[in-house]
């Protein structure tokens, strides 16, 4: 049994942030129904384009990811038959989804008191960009505003000799790590209400995930009262410590070392690079001395790496002690043996997901494609009593779709 299985979820909600929560919410077994506006449906749906990546057809990754496994109905809130609607589908769930702006919540009627005076017990879910206090908090925005940038994320990787600033790693970045995070407050706040009978209403920002993914350098930044600033690239080693930083291989490809204990880990790693007469070199004894000798041992370190391939390197480590990895592109990920093993990547008809961090019981998820718009309208109306005729009359309205 899934530890959701038997909750369900509705979602009104767009884009990829609070759609990812539901995603995890799903892939933990509750039963998620997601509405999309009765004409246009979810806007992430005409999203076909990132960069020069496009897609053509279905399946489109760009909408599955981050509404796999759901249930989807097409409906007008604006029109009140659209509305009674929403509100039937609320009485009979246990959590309300939404990334809707606080205008618009009291607009459509569906702000925590209208949902709550129809289900007292319903968890109230809210996603924003900068949350639910202050001036802005009735601004919208999207990960690469308040999670990459407003958060400092942005102005930290970036080298302080480029123009301009890097930007995300890649589409639904900052989306995917503050759905998840809301996934997990709301099962908390059900654990809670199990417990107390009360229920919670919950708010999770971008902008707050951001500040949360660099909370430990805004800590250590505002404490010393310095920036930390981003190295160049090539140059990422530690000054200290041959150990921690970037190698390159003979075929182009790069390692990354990170062993913070030199002297735990030198002698072995000298071994497993045929270096065996620097492993009792006194200049490498002590963690002060490695530190005084850094930039000799990154030479040596660095001149042997270049004579071998990634392939042949990690065939070598696959016994070093301490932490290394290969630096990997997204393709090179998709072929990882760990990634594999571990079930990270699974396939949902012709498209492979990644899935959600968690696992339970050592197994992987299920993991089921996203819906087509209001793939399940008829299905989620017959489940709420209705008939044939009233199904029709809704249509007829331009209430569902």
């Amino acid at each position: 049994m899934k530890p959701l299985e038997g909750i369900r979820v509705l979602e009104v909600a767009m884009y990829g942030f609070v759609p990812t929560a539901g995603a995890v919410l799903a892939e933990w077994g509750a039963e998620v129904t997601k509405v999309e506006h009765a004409v246009t449906g979810d806007p992430q749906r005409g999203l076909r384009q990132i960069g020069a990546l496009v897609v053509e057809g279905d399946p489109n990754p760009n909408v599955d990811n981050a509404n796999r496994g759901k249930r989807s109905i097409g409906l007008d809130m604006s029109i009140p038959e659209g509305r009674e609607v929403l509100y039937d589908l609320a009485r009979r769930s246990d959590v309300f989804l939404t990334s809707f702006l606080p205008e618009s919540r009291t607009r459509l009627g569906i702000d925590v008191d209208d949902i709550r005076a129809i289900n007292p017990t319903i968890i109230y879910a809210r996603g924003s960009a900068l949350g639910p206090r202050g001036p802005e908090a009735g601004k919208g925005g999207y990960d690469m505003t308040a999670f990459w940038c407003r958060a400092g994320a942005a102005a930290t990787i970036t080298p302080p000799d480029i123009d301009g600033m890097i930007s995300l790693p890649g589409p639904a970045y900052g989306d995917t790590i503050s759905g998840t995070h809301l996934a997990g407050g709301v099962a908390a706040a059900l654990l809670k209400r199990e417990r107390t009978g009360e229920a919670s209403v919950i708010d999770v920002s971008l902008l707050g995930s951001g500040v949360w993914a660099m909370g430990h350098t805004i800590s250590l930044t505002n404490h010393l009262g310095q920036l930390l600033v981003a190295q160049p690239a090539h140059a990422n080693r530690a000054p200290n410590n041959p150990l921690v930083g970037l190698y390159p291989t003979a075929d182009n490809r790069y390692i990354s070392f990170v062993m913070l204990q030199p002297t735990k880990f030198w002698a072995d790693v000298c071994r497993h690079m045929d270096l065996s007469e620097l492993a009792d070199d006194p200049r490498f004894a002590t963690a002060d001395s490695i530190a005084a000798h850094t930039a000799e041992a990154a030479d040596v370190l660095a001149k042997t790496i270049a004579t071998r391939t990634l392939s042949e390197w990690s065939e070598r480590f696959s016994t070093l002690a301490g932490p290394w990895a290969p630096v990997q592109d997204t393709l090179q990920v998709a072929r990882d043996v760990q990634v594999r093993s571990n079930e990270y990547l699974l396939r949902t008809g012709e498209l492979e997901l990644a899935a959600n961090p968690v696992q339970f019981d050592v197994s992987a998820p299920d993991v089921q494609p996203a819906p087509k718009f209001a793939e399940q309208t008829d299905e989620i109306l017959t489940g709420l009593g209705l008939d044939w005729d009233q199904i029709i009359q809704l249509k007829t309205l331009g209430a569902v779709t």
